[in-house]
């Protein structure tokens, strides 16, 4: 542990930033499943309106430097070009 009052500050204040960005990164994830598990039964309006809450969640995490932007754009393409495969 740190001896400086700064030091110390800075240790809280990263912890805090972790373990936001690790409740961002998580409820991503949980996200994309999802829209996944929506895709694989087959059920077309819950996994549209689950896929615009999951692009939202990307966007945010671009925003917030958590994740990159191609990461973003793959990771809605693929869901987008699995969703139009169970609407056909």
């Amino acid at each position: 542990m740190a001896n400086i009052k700064s030091q110390k500050k800075r240790a809280i204040t990263n912890l805090k930033k972790h373990n936001r960005r690790v409740g961002q990164i998580s409820e991503l994830k949980t996200a994309i499943k999802n829209v996944l598990k929506a895709i694989e039964n087959k059920d077309y309006e819950s996994a549209v309106s689950k896929l615009n809450h999951c692009n939202s969640l990307l966007d945010a995490a671009v925003s917030g430097k958590i994740k990159h932007a191609n990461y973003a754009s793959r990771q809605k393409s693929r869901l987008q070009v699995a969703l139009n495969s169970i609407k056909a």
